[in-house]
């Protein structure tokens, strides 16, 4: 943790967070990704599929303490969230059968890590590093040998972020309604992140 993130803290995601928050948060987090016509689903997902989302894996949150202006003083204020991520088990074929086209999103042992944001206000100060730390953490305690993500071919800061942290290219595939190809990356568990891995 640095001392730019010292008034950030992270856990899961609890009944008593509002999911209109977090698709807030996720909205916010990849407009910059809409702006470059990068159309991912949390550029504009409704809550509905937030729910659905979180209901099938560990949804980690970061929160920063917020003292409004109006508030004078150095009084605590309440918490904003400002950062997320989904980490999940593989996909069933059965189930999801869009997944049919990405392999390594249904292999027994793996993780599937998605939905990585970092409010605008809060980059640079290394928050995504951990919030990837947290998602990694939780895979490995519930028994995952490798985790997998999927990205837009085209963001090249994201996929060299990922390939930072020892993250593989396996190949790449068209996403029904996408305005861009996604690269499929994997990363075998089992060692720590590189340090200095990169920012966000």
């Amino acid at each position: 943790m640095t001392a730019a993130t010292s008034d950030i803290r992270l856990r899961p995601l609890t009944a008593a967070d509002s999911l209109e928050a977090l698709t807030a948060l996720l909205h916010q987090s990849y407009a910059s990704l809409a702006a470059q016509g990068w159309n991912f689903t949390a550029v504009d997902q409704p809550v509905s599929l937030t729910a659905k989302r979180v209901s099938v894996g560990q949804c980690i949150v970061a929160e920063q303490e917020h003292v409004p202006e109006t508030v004078s003083g150095n009084a605590p204020g309440r918490w904003r969230l400002v950062g997320t991520v989904m980490v999940r088990g593989p996909y069933r074929p059965g189930v999801d059968a869009w997944s049919l086209d990405a392999p390594c999103f249904t292999e027994a042992g793996t993780a599937i890590l998605s939905q990585l944001a970092v409010h605008p206000d809060c980059r640079g100060k290394g928050l995504g590093e951990r919030l990837m730390d947290a998602a990694e953490d939780w895979a490995r305690r519930e028994g995952y040998t490798a985790v997998a993500l999927d990205t837009a071919m085209p963001a090249m800061a994201l996929r060299q972020r990922y390939e930072r942290r020892g993250y593989a290219l396996l190949g790449d595939v068209q996403w029904e309604g996408k305005t861009y190809r996604s690269v499929l990356m994997r990363k075998a568990l089992g060692h720590a992140p590189q340090a200095g891995a990169g920012q966000a």
